[in-house]
C-alpha cells in the first residue's frame, strides 16, 4: 500500500482546508502497519511522531501505542528498533497512555526471547518507559538479570535501562547501588564496562545515605584508577551527583580546583573547567573567595590559551553573580589591598589585550562586570582600564569580518552598553569613539556598532543630537551594492537616526534616506525601515514608505496590511501640528485623524485571515479610535462651560438639593459621563494587556502607558470638578523616579508628572468650576496628543506563540446535539488540554499553571415551573492545574437538578512564573440536557393519577 494518503493526512492544513480527522489518520497508518511489505510497515511506524504532534490527546495516543506494542511483539528486530526510536522521540506523550499495563505486557513479552538483540532492544524500550513504570518489579528484575549477561549488546542496554530507572525510582536506585558497586570494583569487569557503569552513580541522590555511599565509592575510584578516561568519567559523575544532592558542592569545588591545579593532563584540566562552569551556573553563591582566587592563580600561570579561555569563561559566569561581591567584600574586610591589585583584576586586564580574540572578549566581560559591581574604592581607575580594554578590542575586531572577530565584537559592545548603563558619565567619550570607528569598519561590524549606538541613545537621549551629523554623512555614502550586509546596514543606520532624532526628522535627513532606498534597497528593507519609523514615532516618513510599498506586494492581504499601516501613520501625523491653547485646532486634528483611522481599521480587517486573525492589532486600533473620540468629547465638554455656564440660581439649587455638584450646572453631569468613559477605556486596555501573553515587554509597557493616560484623565476630571476633597495624589507621587526604557515612555511619564502637578496646584487654590479647571483639562488632552504614538514590535511581529487546545469528555456525537444527563445524577466533565508552542517557547514568559473556569447557565426549562434557589440554576467552579510535558487533565462535578437545557462554558487562562494571570483562552461551550430519571417520573405520574381519581368520584355522586 502506498503511504502517500497517510502522509497527506499528517501534513499541515493549508488556508481554507478542513482539519482532517484523527481517527482517519490513525486508520491510514494502521493499514501500513498491517501491510505485508516491511518497508511500508517501517514507513508507517516512523510517521507516528507526526501523528502525536498533530493530535496530542490521550484517546488517540493510547490506541496508537497499543498498535506499536503489537508491532514490537510480533515484528522483527528492525521494526522493534523503529518502535523504540518512535517511543524515545515521543517521550512527552508517554504519560497519556491509558492502558499502561496492557502496553507494558505486550512489550515485556519479548524479554523472554532467545535472541539477545531482541532482549537488548526490549531493555532499552523499558528504559525509555521508566517515567511511567518506575516501580514495576518485573522490569527491575529483568534489568538486574541482564546485567549479568555474557552478551555485550544486552549488558549495555541493561546499563541504559538501569540508569533510566535509577533516575525515576528510589527503590530501584537503592536496590541496584550495591550490585553496580560490586561490578565496578570487580576485577573480572572490563574497564570499558566500568566506564559505562560509573555514570549510573550520578542518579543515586534520592536520600543522603545513598548519595554519601556513592560519593565514597567515586572517591575510592578516583584514587585507585588514575588513568585519564577513568578520572574524567569519575570526576564528571562526581560533579553531577554533587549538583543534584547540593550539600556536597563546596567539597566538589575543592576537588575540581585541586585537579585543575595539580594534574598535568590537559584532558583532565578541560573536564575540571567544564564542571566548574556547570557549578558556577548552578550555585554561584557557594563559591567562597578562596575558590575564585585559586581559579585566578591557575589562569595566570597557565601557558595554554584553550585552558585559559575555559577558566576565563568560568570567571565570566561568576563575575555576573553574587560570587564577585563575596570576592571583594571578603577582601576589603580582611586587608587594605586595592581592588586593582587583586589577581582577578590583574588577570582580566592582562587578558583584555591578549592575542587570542576569544580570551580578550572574556577578559573584557570580567573587567566590565567588576567595574559595575566593584566597591567604590579606586573605581575611577578601574573604569578607565575597562573602557581602554573595550576600545582596543573594538579597534582590533571592527575591520575583520570573520565570524570569530564578529562574535568578539558583539561581546565587547554588549559589555560596553552594560557598563554605560550603570556608569552614564562615560557615555560621551564612548559614543565619540564609536562614531569615529564607524567610518573605518567593515559592513558587518557597522551593523553591530549601530545596534550599540541605538541602545546608548535610547537610555541617554541627550547624546542623540550629537550623533546625527556623523550618522547622516555615513548614510549618504553607506551603500553601493545590494548585498545582504548592505541591506542590514541601511536598516541599522536608519534605526539609530530615528532614535537620535527623537521622532522629529528634518527634511535633509528624509531626503538622504529616501535617495539611498531608491538606489539600492529592496522592498523588505524599505518595510523594515518603515516599521522602525513607526516604532520611533516618525509617522510622516513611515507613511510615505508604506505608500510606496503598497503596490509592490503579491497578495491582496499584504496590500491591505500595508494600506492600513499607511492610514494609521497618516492619522498620527494629523495629530503632530497640535499646539497648546488651540482647542479648535486640536478637535479638527482629532477629526482628521479619526477619518484616517476608520479607513485603516477597514483595511486591517480585510488583511486578516483565519491563520492570521490580527486580533491584537484590531483591538489596539479600536481602543486608539475610542480614546481619541473620548479626548475630543472632553474638549467639547470643557467648551460647554463657555456656551452654557451654570445658571445664577445654581448655588441655591445645590444648597436646596444637598448635591454640591449642582453649583457647576450641566457640565458636572457631562464630566461624569466623560470620566466613566475614560475608566471604561482603561479597563479595556487592561483586558488587552491581560490577553497578550505572547507580547514582548516593550509592547506591554506601551499598552500600560495608554491605560495610565486614560486613568490620569479620569483622575484629573474627578480631582478638578467632581470630587476635589476625596482626590488623592499620593499613589502618583513616584512617577518621576520610574526608570524609563524608551523615548516614548520618557515623554509620556513627563506629561503625567506635569499634568498631575497642575491638577494638584489648582485643586488647592481654586474651587470648581472655572475656566482654569477646564483649561487644565484641555491642556492635559493636548499634552497627550503631542506625544507621537509608538507602534511596538508585537503590532508587527510575534516572536513567541503559545496556544491551548481543549478537549471535553463526554462530548456530543454532533455539535448541535446536547449531552443527556439525569437530574438526580451529577455529570463528571473531564477537561483535557495541550499547550502548543511556536519556534521559540518561553522567550518572554512561561506557563506555570493553567486556570480552568467552568460555568453553566440554564437556557430553557422543560419541567414544572417551581421556584428553585438561584444557586441550583448555575454551576461555577474554578481549578488550577500544572501542565506536565505540555499536557494537563482535570475533572469537574456538575449538578443539573433543574430539568431543561443548560449551556456549559469552559474557559482557560494561564498563570506565568510570576503568578500573573493571562486571559489567553480558549473558550469552549457544550450543551447539556437534564432529563427526569424514571423513578421520579413514575412518582410524578402516580401523584397526578391520585389527584384526578377523587375528582372523578365527586362528579359521579353529583349526578345522583
Amino acid at each position: 500500500m502506498s503511504m502517500s494518503t497517510a502522509r497527506s493526512f499528517l501534513s499541515e492544513a493549508c488556508y481554507g482546508e478542513q482539519e482532517l480527522d484523527a481517527n482517519s489518520a490513525l486508520m491510514e497508518l494502521d493499514k501500513g502497519l498491517r501491510s505485508v511489505k516491511l518497508g511500508e510497515q517501517c514507513e508507517a511506524v516512523v510517521l507516528f511522531p507526526k501523528l502525536f504532534q498533530k493530535y496530542p490527546f490521550p484517546i488517540l495516543i493510547n490506541s496508537a501505542f497499543l498498535k506499536l506494542a503489537d508491532i514490537f511483539r510480533l515484528g522483527n528486530n528492525f521494526l522493534r528498533l523503529c518502535v523504540l526510536k518512535v517511543t524515545q522521540q515521543s517521550e512527552k506523550h508517554l504519560e497519556k497512555i491509558l492502558n499502561v499495563d496492557e502496553f507494558v505486557k505486550r512489550v515485556f513479552s519479548v524479554i523472554h526471547s532467545n535472541d539477545p538483540v531482541a532482549r537488548a532492544i526490549t531493555l532499552r524500550m523499558l528504559g525509555s518507559l521508566a517515567s511511567i513504570i518506575p516501580d514495576r518489579k518485573n522490569a527491575h528484575h529483568s534489568i538486574r538479570q541482564s546485567l549479568d549477561s555474557h552478551d555485550n549488546v544486552e549488558v549495555e542496554a541493561a546499563i541504559f535501562a538501569a540508569a533510566s530507572f535509577s533516575a525515576q525510582s528510589k527503590d530501584f536506585a537503592v536496590g541496584i547501588c550495591n550490585k553496580v558497586s560490586e561490578m565496578i570494583q570487580g576485577l573480572d569487569t572490563p574497564v570499558e564496562l566500568k566506564l559505562k557503569l560509573i555514570p549510573m552513580l550520578q542518579h543515586m541522590h534520592h536520600d543522603a545515605g545513598l548519595a554519601s555511599s556513592s560519593r565514597e565509592l567515586l572517591q575510592h575510584l578516583v584514587n585507585s584508577y588514575p588513568s585519564t578516561p577513568m578520572v574524567i568519567v569519575t570526576l564528571h559523575t562526581f560533579t553531577q551527583l554533587a549538583a543534584s544532592s547540593l550539600i556536597d558542592i563546596p567539597k566538589q569545588l575543592q576537588l575540581l580546583l585541586q585537579y585543575l591545579k595539580d594534574d598535568p593532563r590537559k584532558a583532565v584540566k578541560r573536564l575540571a573547567i567544564n564542571d566548574l562552569k556547570l557549578l558556577a551556573k548552578k550555585a554561584p553563591h557557594l563559591w567562597i573567595r578562596e575558590n575564585t582566587q585559586t581559579l585566578c592563580e591557575c589562569a595566570l600561570t597557565s601557558p595554554y590559551n584553550s585552558l585559559k579561555l575555559g577558566m576565563l569563561s568560568v570567571l565570566a559566569t561568576l563575575s555576573g553573580t553574587i560570587a564577585i561581591k563575596q570576592y571583594f567584600n571578603n577582601l576589603t574586610g580582611g586587608s587594605s589591598i586595592s581592588p586593582r591589585l587583586t589577581d582577578l583584576v590583574k588577570l582580566a586586564q592582562e587578558c583584555c589585550y591578549h592575542s587570542n580574540l576569544a580570551v580578550a572578549a572574556h577578559g573584557v566581560i570580567v573587567l566590565s562586570n567588576i567595574a559595575i559591581s566593584c566597591p567604590e574604592k579606586d573605581i575611577v581607575q578601574l573604569e578607565q582600564d575597562t573602557v581602554l580594554g573595550v576600545e582596543s578590542l573594538l579597534m582590533l575586531c571592527s575591520q575583520d569580518s570573520s565570524p570569530s572577530a564578529q562574535a568578539t565584537l558583539k561581546t565587547a559592545l554588549t559589555s560596553l552598553v552594560k557598563l554605560l548603563k550603570s556608569r552614564p558619565h562615560l557615555s560621551q567619550s564612548a559614543v565619540e569613539f564609536l562614531l569615529g570607528q564607524l567610518h573605518l569598519s567593515c559592513d558587518s561590524s557597522r551593523v553591530l556598532m549601530c545596534h550599540a549606538l541605538a541602545a546608548i541613545a535610547t537610555h541617554l537621549p541627550v547624546l542623540g543630537e550629537g550623533m546625527l551629523g556623523d550618522l547622516v554623512d555615513l548614510y549618504r555614502g553607506a551603500s553601493h551594492s545590494s548585498t545582504d550586509k548592505q541591506q542590514e546596514l541601511l536598516v541599522s543606520l536608519a534605526t539609530v537616526i530615528f532614535v537620535a532624532s527623537q521622532s522629529s526628522l528634518s527634511a535633509e535627513v528624509k531626503t538622504v534616506i529616501k535617495q539611498q532606498l531608491e538606489n539600492v534597497a529592496n522592498g523588505w528593507t524599505v518595510y523594515r525601515i518603515a516599521r522602525q519609523a513607526s516604532r520611533m514615532g516618525c509617522h510622516e516618513f513611515s507613511s510615505e514608505l508604506y505608500q510606496s510599498l503598497r503596490t509592490r506586494v503579491a497578495s491582496e492581504h499584504f496590500y491591505f496590511w500595508l494600506n492600513s499601516l499607511k492610514e494609521f501613520s497618516q492619522a498620527e501625523q494629523c495629530l503632530s501640528p497640535v499646539e497648546d491653547g488651540n482647542y479648535s485646532g486640536a478637535m479638527s486634528a482629532i477629526a482628521e485623524a479619526l477619518r484616517s483611522y476608520q479607513k485603516g481599521i477597514a483595511s486591517l480587517t480585510a488583511a486578516s485571515t483565519p491563520l492570521s486573525p490580527l486580533t491584537f492589532q484590531c483591538e489596539f486600533i479600536k481602543l486608539r479610535i475610542d480614546t481619541l473620540q473620548a479626548l475630543s468629547q472632553l474638549i467639547c465638554t470643557c467648551n460647554s462651560l463657555k456656551t452654557s455656564p451654570p445658571p445664577a440660581i445654581a448655588t441655591t439649587i445645590a444648597l436646596t438639593s444637598g448635591n454640591d455638584l449642582q453649583r457647576c450646572g450641566r457640565i458636572a453631569m457631562q464630566m461624569k459621563v466623560c470620566m466613566d468613559e475614560f475608566r471604561s477605556l482603561a479597563a479595556r486596555y487592561a483586558d488587552l494587556h491581560q490577553s497578550s501573553f505572547d507580547a514582548d515587554y516593550a509592547t506591554l509597557r506601551n499598552v500600560e502607558l495608554q491605560q495610565q493616560s486614560c486613568l490620569l484623565v479620569s483622575h484629573a476630571i474627578e480631582a478638578l470638578i467632581l470630587d476635589p476633597q476625596a482626590a488623592s495624589f499620593q499613589e502618583y507621587g513616584n512617577l518621576g523616579s520610574v526608570q524609563t526604557e524608551s523615548e516614548y515612555e520618557r515623554r509620556m511619564m513627563s506629561v503625567f508628572s506635569r499634568v498631575l502637578e497642575e491638577v494638584e496646584g489648582l485643586t488647592q487654590k481654586h474651587p470648581p468650576v472655572s475656566h482654569l479647571h477646564t483649561g487644565c483639562l484641555c491642556g492635559a488632552v493636548i499634552a497627550l496628543l503631542k506625544v507621537p504614538l509608538s507602534f511596538q514590535r508585537y503590532f508587527f511581529q510575534k516572536l513567541q506563540s503559545t496556544s491551548i487546545k481543549l478537549a471535553l469528555s463526554p462530548s456530543p456525537r454532533t455539535p448541535s446535539e446536547p449531552i443527556p444527563v439525569q437530574s438526580s445524577q451529577q455529570l463528571t466533565l473531564k477537561v483535557e488540554g495541550v499547550v502548543q508552542h511556536g519556534s521559540t517557547p518561553g522567550l518572554f514568559r512561561k506557563i506555570q499553571s493553567v486556570c480552568l473556569n467552568v460555568t453553566s447557565v440554564l437556557q430553557s426549562k422543560t419541567g414544572p415551573d417551581y421556584k428553585v434557589p438561584l444557586d441550583t440554576k448555575t454551576n461555577e467552579i474554578e481549578q488550577q492545574v500544572e501542565p506536565h510535558n505540555d499536557y494537563f487533565s482535570i475533572q469537574f462535578l456538575l449538578n443539573f437538578s433543574i430539568l431543561g437545557t443548560h449551556t456549559v462554558t469552559v474557559e482557560a487562562s494561564v498563570v506565568d512564573e510570576s503568578g500573573i494571570e493571562w486571559k489567553t483562552g480558549p473558550k469552549t461551550t457544550v450543551s447539556v440536557k437534564s432529563l427526569e430519571d424514571p423513578y421520579s417520573q413514575q412518582l410524578r405520574h402516580q401523584q397526578q393519577q391520585g389527584a384526578t381519581q377523587p375528582a372523578t368520584q365527586r362528579g359521579a355522586y353529583a349526578r345522583f
